[in-house]
C-alpha cells in the first residue's frame, strides 16, 4: 500500500513538474495548402523545435471560430501565420481588438496579414487596416524575388542578434496604396534596387518590418512570409524567435 501511495505521489509531482515547464501558450492562425502552404509547413516544423527549446506550447487553428475573449485569455501571443485579415467571425474580431488594444497579449503577423481590401466577397476590416498603418494592399511582385533588407532600429528586441542588412531569398513583396511609416515604427525596410529578378513594381520607401506603438499589445509585422526558402535565412529565423519571446512578455 505504501508503495502505491509513493508511486501516486511521484506521478502527481511529475505532472506538476511538466506543467511548470510550460512558460506560456501561443495561438497560431494558419492557412493550409495553397500558395502559402510551403511556408506554413516549414514554419510549423520550426515552431515545434523552438517551442520545445523554450518551454512553451502552441495551438494551431485554421479559422477564427474558436476565438472569443475567454478563449484568448489562455494565450500570451498570437501568430498570424499568413492568415488574412478577413473571413474572421464578428466575435473573433471583437475579441482580437480587445486583446490588442488592452494589451492582453502580443501579436506576430506575417505577409498575408496585410492583404487588406475587398477580397472574396469580404469588406475591408478598417480597424485592422489602421492597426497596420492605415494601408490597403495594392500590388505584389511576381515572380518571387530575392532582396536585401536593411535594419533601421538595431536596438529593438526583435532585431537582437540580427545583421544590419541581410538577404531575404525568393519571396513575394507586397506594395500598398500608401506608406505605413507615418503611422507605425519601422524596424527595417527592403531595398527595392536589390530585387533579383528586377521588378518595376515599387513603392520607393518600402517598410518591411514594423511595430504599432499606438496600441498596448506588443506587436510586429513581417512583410515577408510567402516562401519556405525563408527558413534558409538565419536572420529571418532569429527575428521570428525574438518576436515570439518579446511579444509573449505582455
Amino acid at each position: 500500500m505504501r508503495k502505491i501511495y509513493l508511486l501516486l505521489i511521484i506521478s502527481i509531482l511529475s505532472l506538476f513538474s511538466c506543467e511548470a515547464q510550460v512558460k506560456f501558450k501561443v495561438l497560431v492562425l494558419t492557412e493550409r495548402g495553397g500558395q502559402h502552404g510551403g511556408f506554413t509547413d516549414e514554419a510549423l516544423k520550426w515552431l515545434n523545435n523552438f517551442s520545445e527549446e523554450n518551454n512553451f506550447e502552441f495551438l494551431e487553428v485554421n479559422n477564427t471560430k474558436l476565438i472569443t475573449k475567454e478563449f484568448l485569455s489562455d494565450y500570451k501571443t498570437i501568430i498570424q501565420l499568413d492568415y488574412p485579415p478577413y473571413t474572421w467571425t464578428k466575435e473573433a474580431e471583437t475579441a482580437f481588438i480587445d486583446y490588442i488594444e488592452k494589451g492582453k497579449g502580443g501579436w506576430v503577423g506575417f505577409h498575408h496579414a496585410t492583404l487588406l481590401g475587398e477580397f472574396d466577397g469580404y469588406p475591408l476590416w478598417q480597424w485592422f487596416s489602421d492597426f497596420m498603418g492605415s494601408i490597403r494592399f495594392k500590388n505584389y511582385i511576381a515572380p518571387l524575388a530575392s532582396a536585401t533588407v536593411y535594419v533601421e532600429d538595431t536596438g529593438h528586441p526583435v532585431m537582437k542578434g540580427v545583421h544590419n542588412s541581410f538577404l531575404i531569398p525568393n519571396d513575394e513583396w507586397y506594395t500598398f496604396d500608401k506608406n505605413p511609416r507615418p503611422n507605425v515604427h519601422v524596424l527595417a525596410h527592403v531595398d527595392e534596387s536589390s530585387y533579383q529578378p528586377v521588378s518595376d513594381i515599387k513603392m520607393g520607401d518600402h517598410p518591411a518590418i514594423w511595430v504599432n506603438n499606438r496600441v498596448k499589445a506588443r506587436n510586429v509585422y513581417f512583410l515577408m512570409g510567402h516562401s519556405n526558402s525563408l527558413f534558409a535565412s538565419e536572420d529571418f529565423k532569429k527575428m521570428f524567435a525574438n518576436a515570439i519571446l518579446w511579444t509573449s512578455e505582455n
